[in-house]
C-alpha cells in the first residue's frame, strides 16, 4: 500500500477526480498535469508534514521512488505558492465537513440536551525569528522571540475538529471572542480569555449556552434595581451563589452566576501562581479573596442544572489542552525550522489535514470499538505517540480485512489505559453525558 492511498483510505472522499477539482478550482493546477499530480502532492506531503518541516529534495525523492516521478526538488519548492495554501483549505474543508458516521454519536447527539460541546482555546508555537514582523512574539534589550498562535475549536461529543486559525502571537483569545460559528444547540466552554459579554449575548442569540470562568472585575447588575452587586461581599455572606443577574453597557445580557468553594490547599495555589505571574505587581486584595470559590458564568437557565453539572461539564475543557500536548509531543510543531511565511502556512494547513483525519477516522472509531468490546478506554496521548511513529505501518493492517482485527489487538495491548482507581477522561465524558441524557 502506498501512501497516496493511505490518506485517501482515512478520507474515502478525497478521490483522484476530487482533489484534481479542487485543485483546478484554487488555482493550485493550471494546466494539464505531467510529472507532478495533485494527488501525489497532497498524499505524500501531507503525511511528511506530521515529521517536521518538508524538505523538498525528500519529497521528491520518495514521490520518485513510490510513484515513478522524476521531477525535481525545485520543481516541488516551485508548486508553494498562495494557491497552494487555499488547495489544502478547501482540502481541510472536505476532511472536516464528512466526519465519521457512528451510531453511538449520533444516538447521543439526539438524545442529548446539547447536539455538540465546542471546546475552544489557542496554543503557541515558536517560528524562525525572521517572521517576527508578520506574527510577533516576545521582545527584549537581550533577545527576540517569534510566536504564531493557533486556534482550535473541537466538538468533544462528535470527538472531531470545527476549525484551525494560524494568527500573529498579538491577536489573542479576547480579540478572537467573537469568532466561532454556533448552532442552536450548542453549548461552548471558553475559559476566561475569551470573555467578552457581547461575544456570550450573540452565541446566545443564537441558540447556543455557553460556560465560562469569572473574569476578574467583571460588573454584574442586579436584575431589578439594576444596582452594581458585590460579588465578593455577597459570596462571604452567603458562601456559595446561584443567581441571576445582568451585565454589558446596556444592563440587559442576562447571565447566571454560580459559586462553590474550594478547598484550602487549591486556594494557596492559586494565590501563589497569581503572585508569580504578577511578578513584580500586586494582586488586589479582592482578587486573592475570589480565589476561594470556583465562580462560573452561565447562559444556562433551567434550575435542575445544578453547579456540579456546571464544574463537571467545565472539567471537560481539559480534552483540548490534552490534545494540544499531542501535537507539541508527537506532530513535531517544535520542528519549524527557517521556513518563509508561505511555507509555513502551506505546513500548518497540511499538518492540520493529517491532524483532523487521524482523530476522527482512526482515534474515534477505534476508542468507540475498544469501549463497546471490552468496556476498556484508549488514551489519546499513547495512541497518537504509536501512530506518529506507526503510521504507514498500522494503517496496512487497519484497512486489511484480513487483518483489522489484529490493529484492533495491538491498539487494545499498546495504546488502553491500565487498571486504576481514578476513571480516565473518557470515562468522566461518558459520565456526564449519560447525566445529561
Amino acid at each position: 500500500m502506498n501512501t497516496q492511498t493511505i490518506l485517501q483510505r482515512l478520507c474515502p472522499e478525497l478521490s483522484n477526480e476530487e482533489i484534481t477539482k479542487i485543485a483546478v478550482e484554487t488555482g493550485f493546477s493550471k494546466r494539464a498535469e505531467k510529472k507532478i499530480k495533485s494527488e501525489d502532492f497532497l498524499s505524500f506531503f501531507c503525511q511528511e508534514s506530521i515529521k517536521g518541516t518538508v524538505s523538498y529534495n525528500d519529497l521528491a525523492a520518495k514521490i520518485s521512488c513510490e510513484k515513478d516521478c522524476s521531477a525535481s526538488r525545485q520543481a516541488y519548492f516551485y508548486r508553494i505558492k498562495e494557491e497552494t495554501v487555499e488547495f489544502l483549505k478547501q482540502i481541510l474543508g472536505v476532511v472536516m465537513k464528512h466526519r465519521t458516521k457512528l451510531s453511538q454519536i449520533d444516538e447521543i447527539i439526539v438524545q442529548n440536551k446539547f447536539k455538540r460541546i465546542l471546546i475552544q482555546d489557542s496554543t503557541i508555537i515558536r517560528l524562525p525569528q525572521k517572521l517576527y514582523d508578520i506574527y510577533s512574539g516576545v521582545k527584549n534589550a537581550q533577545s527576540t522571540l517569534c510566536n504564531a498562535r493557533i486556534q482550535g475549536i473541537y466538538d468533544l461529543i462528535a470527538g472531531e475538529f470545527i476549525s484551525f486559525s494560524i494568527d500573529p502571537y498579538s491577536c489573542n483569545d479576547l480579540k478572537v471572542a467573537h469568532d466561532i460559528n454556533v448552532k442552536p444547540g450548542d453549548l461552548i466552554l471558553r475559559d476566561r480569555g475569551y470573555f467578552v459579554i457581547s461575544a456570550i449575548e450573540k452565541m446566545k442569540d443564537n441558540g447556543a449556552d455557553s460556560i465560562m470562568r469569572y473574569k476578574h472585575k467583571t460588573t454584574f447588575y442586579d436584575p431589578i434595581s439594576k444596582n452594581e452587586i458585590d460579588l465578593l461581599k455577597r459570596l462571604k455572606q452567603c458562601g456559595s451563589l446561584d443567581i441571576t443577574v445582568v451585565a454589558g453597557n446596556e444592563k440587559d445580557t442576562k447571565l447566571r452566576i454560580i459559586a462553590t468553594p474550594v478547598p484550602e490547599e487549591v486556594v494557596n495555589i492559586r494565590r501563589m501562581k497569581a503572585k508569580k505571574e504578577a511578578k513584580k505587581r500586586t494582586c488586589s486584595y479582592e482578587l486573592l479573596q475570589l480565589f476561594q470559590w470556583n465562580i462560573f458564568i452561565t447562559t444556562i437557565e433551567d434550575d435542575c442544572f445544578s453547579a456540579e453539572q456546571a464544574y463537571l461539564l467545565y472539567s471537560l475543557r481539559w480534552r483540548i489542552e490534552s490534545i494540544f500536548k499531542t501535537w507539541k509531543s508527537n506532530f513535531n510543531f517544535n520542528k519549524i525550522h527557517n521556513v518563509s511565511e508561505l511555507q509555513l502556512r502551506v505546513l500548518l494547513n497540511a499538518r492540520f489535514i493529517m491532524i483532523t483525519l487521524l482523530y476522527q477516522r482512526l482515534y474515534t472509531p477505534i476508542e468507540k470499538n475498544i469501549i463497546r468490546k471490552t468496556n476498556k478506554h484508549l488514551s489519546l496521548m499513547k495512541f497518537m505517540r504509536f501512530i506518529s511513529g506507526n503510521l504507514e505501518q498500522f494503517t496496512k493492517i487497519f484497512f486489511s480485512k484480513d487483518r483489522s482485527e489484529d490493529a484492533f489487538e495491538i491498539i487494545l495491548r499498546y495504546c488502553t489505559f491500565d487498571k486504576r482507581k481514578r476513571n480516565c477522561f473518557n470515562q468522566v465524558v461518558m459520565d456526564i453525558v449519560k447525566e445529561l441524557t
